[in-house]
C-alpha cells in the first residue's frame, strides 16, 4: 500500500483535519495542536513540526516534534511525539516511514539527535532508536526515553 507523507508547514490547508485527528488519538485538545501547527506554518525553525501520512484522503497515521513531549528530561530536546498508525494500516511499514521522514526534515534543519518518551519496549530498537534512561512524565508516570542521530 502507498503512502504520502506530508509536512503540514507545506500543507497548511490539512491543518484543521490534522488537529482534529491527533486530539481523536491523544486525547489533547485540538486547539493545542492547532497553535502548535500555526507555529509550525509560520515560522522557518526546526521545532515544532508535523507531519501526516495519507492513504487517499485518509489520514494513515502521524508524528511531530516539539520542544518537550511532557517530562522532566528538558535538556533532551527536541522530542519526537505522538506517533499514531491507524490500527487498519499497521504491520505495513508506516511507522518506520513516518519515523525516518522526521529524521530526514530534521537533519534537513540541522539538528543532531531527536529524543521521545514511550512506554514501549523494543518498537523503537527496531529502527534504530537507543534506549537512554527512564523519565518521569509530567503526570508522575515512569517512561523510557529513547535517542536517535539525525
Amino acid at each position: 500500500m502507498d503512502f504520502e507523507i506530508l509536512k503540514i508547514r507545506q500543507h497548511p490547508e490539512l491543518k484543521n483535519k490534522a488537529a482534529e485527528w491527533f486530539s481523536g488519538k491523544w486525547e489533547i485538545p485540538t486547539g493545542e495542536y492547532l497553535s502548535s501547527m500555526d507555529e509550525c506554518i509560520q515560522c522557518a525553525e526546526a521545532v515544532p513540526q508535523w507531519y501526516i501520512a495519507l492513504c487517499g484522503n485518509a489520514i494513515a497515521g502521524g508524528c511531530g516534534v516539539i520542544e518537550n513531549d511532557f517530562h522532566e528530561r528538558h535538556d533532551l530536546a527536541p522530542n519526537l511525539c505522538a506517533l499514531y498508525v491507524e490500527p487498519i494500516f499497521r504491520c505495513m511499514g508506516l511507522a518506520g516511514q513516518l519515523l525516518e521522514f522526521a529524521l530526514g526534515d530534521m537533519r534537513s534543519f540541522g539538528v543532531g539527535t531527536l529524543y521521545l518518551v514511550t512506554e514501549h519496549r523494543s518498537f523503537y530498537e527496531r529502527y534504530g532508536w537507543n534506549f537512554m534512561c527512564t523519565s518521569r512524565g509530567d503526570d508522575g508516570c515512569e517512561m523510557r526515553l529513547y535517542a536517535h542521530r539525525t
